[in-house]
């Protein structure tokens, strides 16, 4: 009899019914698309990192990814305080890091501690803190702990699914953890191997040790049409997100291993480099600072041509960070920019740019052009950014594109912001606006257009800024609702990123593979 693998779904062992599995446990094999750009749990940043990190730290709570709700994970309860300024969680007892060293509530303080170390630079900072203000935790106790944040802070809890805690007294440091697997061999180019994490504080109902899973191993590759070859060969279990061609391939060759799980909370946009100190030509940094001429290319873009074509319409316009599948928090007034050479051409006129000869000239007559960084390997991404070519094209921008390793991309565009524009997808993991306070807030290490700002550029990153602290620290729903209602509404004027589509979540699981649940929030299959 073939021997059949449990997936156990990492947060919720409950969820897993083992009595149709043959023999649990056995490695899963599954694809990550670029070098884990971090193993330090607490400055991820990338797809790859993060994978790694959801399944080797642990957290004091985990946001099920089916129910959308906050459930016990290393804190056995906590309770809201002060309308959200502080926050207690009881710990977990008789639990223990990777290396076997105990832990306690020191470690909590000890993780937030760190969170603020600049050296670090972890994206995750921004959210605990209130401009300089930082968020502090107080042991009371081996197994007790308090976070004091400087303001209220709306749906609290919710912060730390997030936050992976790490050893005080452990030698090895980030390199231990309290999640089912721990990191035991990683060959750049070739995979990132996880074993069981022995210490692994979970046991499944009849009383067995978690994770059933002996190994996962993640097999570094960044073209996806290599992956679905070798999910059809039985090599790779799961597939965490196809495009729509690969998708539909599947679909005629195995159609039960093929799930649409539904439209995605995440987006595929474009923005432009308007950093200041960025080696961009002063002229061009003038365009993509003119808000004319990012609404004109936003209207230059077909976007439902781009959700035919590109993703067989496996995807849906988009009008902002939002998708509609959010149904609570999406700015329902808001309709997708139209696609209008014709106006985006008036707007180019009134901003001062001319035609000659079907090309575009600046006022002082400089053609104007500019390059477009993707990621290599996505086939979706690289496709669109050709369909945007010949729309700019149509309107008189010569548009050049270039291709590059998702390391490369994020070294542009995080680091040494080498780039002009950029193509690339907002992954949110949860419906709240909480989760973007990292990519709103103009001092942000994600607010990409202009990252990292010591004062708001513009007036209406000012804006942002009161208002996505505002929704932050009130627990008023309809207060927040409204608050980020006009958050979008001024992006979508503004357009600083131009949202593109919001494609539909396409997965791939492997026949043998059992307990395994789709959904919609990120990770898709491996939760």
């Amino acid at each position: 009899m073939k021997r059949r693998v449990l997936l156990l779904l990492a947060a919720f062992a409950w969820l897993v019914s083992a009595a149709t599995v043959d023999a649990p446990g056995g490695e899963l094999r599954f694809q990550i698309y670029g070098e884990p750009k971090s193993m330090h749990p607490l400055s991820v940043s990338d797809d790859a990192s993060m994978a790694v990190q959801y399944l080797t730290s642990g957290s004091l709570l985990r946001v099920n990814r089916r129910t959308q709700q906050p459930e016990p994970e290393l804190a056995v309860s906590w309770k809201v305080l002060d309308g959200g300024k502080r926050i207690r969680f009881e710990l977990r007892r008789n639990v223990r890091f990777s290396d076997g060293t105990p832990f306690r509530a020191g470690d909590v303080a000890h993780t937030l501690q760190l969170l603020f170390d600049p050296a670090l630079a972890s994206p995750m900072a921004q959210s605990f803190q209130n401009g300089s203000s930082k968020a502090e935790a107080r042991v009371q106790g081996d197994f007790a702990v308090e976070v004091v944040f400087p303001a209220a802070v709306a749906n609290v809890e919710k912060l730390f699914d997030q936050l992976p805690i790490l050893s005080a007294a452990s030698p090895k440091r980030e390199k231990t953890g309290l999640g089912p697997f721990l990191i035991t061999e990683y060959k750049p180019g070739a995979h990132v191997l996880l074993e069981r994490n022995p210490h692994y504080w979970k046991t499944a109902p009849d009383g067995q040790k978690l994770p059933y899973l002996d190994s996962v191993r993640l097999l570094i590759q960044p073209n996806r049409t290599t992956e679905l070859v070798r999910f059809l060969r039985g090599e790779l279990h799961l597939i965490n997100s196809l495009d729509p061609e690969l998708f539909e391939k599947l679909r005629e060759r195995e159609p039960a291993s093929a799930k649409r799980v539904g439209q995605s909370l995440g987006s595929e946009m474009m923005w432009f480099n308007q950093k200041d100190g960025a080696p961009v030509e002063p002229h061009k940094l003038a365009w993509f600072r003119n808000v004319e001429f990012r609404r004109a290319v936003s209207e230059a873009i077909g976007r439902a041509d781009l959700c035919r074509v590109v993703y067989r319409g496996y995807a849906t316009p988009a009008a902002g960070p939002v998708s509609p599948s959010n149904q609570f928090w999406a700015n329902a007034n808001l309709k997708p920019h139209p696609h209008d050479p014709r106006g985006a051409i008036a707007r180019l006129e009134k901003a001062g740019f001319r035609h000659e000869g079907g090309v575009l000239k600046d006022k002082d007559g400089r053609p104007v052009e500019f390059s477009l960084i993707t990621n290599a390997g996505n086939r979706s991404r690289e496709r669109m950014a050709a369909m945007i070519q010949q729309d700019l094209k149509k309107i008189g921008i010569q548009v050049t594109i270039t291709t590059l390793d998702f390391h490369s991309l994020i070294e542009r565009i995080a680091r040494n912001y080498r780039y002009e524009a950029c193509l690339l997808g907002l992954v949110n993991v949860e419906l709240d606006p909480m989760a973007q306070m990292n990519v709103w807030l103009s001092s942000a290490p994600n607010h990409q257009w202009n990252p990292g700002q010591k004062q708001p550029a513009t007036s209406w990153e000012t804006e942002i800024d009161r208002l996505m602290r505002q929704q932050a620290s009130s627990g008023d729903s309809a207060l927040r609702k409204k608050a980020f209602d006009r958050v979008q509404q001024i992006v979508w004027e503004q357009a600083p990123f131009l949202y593109l589509l919001h494609p539909e979540i396409l997965v791939a699981v492997r026949p043998e593979i059992a307990g395994v649940q789709p959904v919609v929030l990120d990770p898709h299959t491996f939760w």
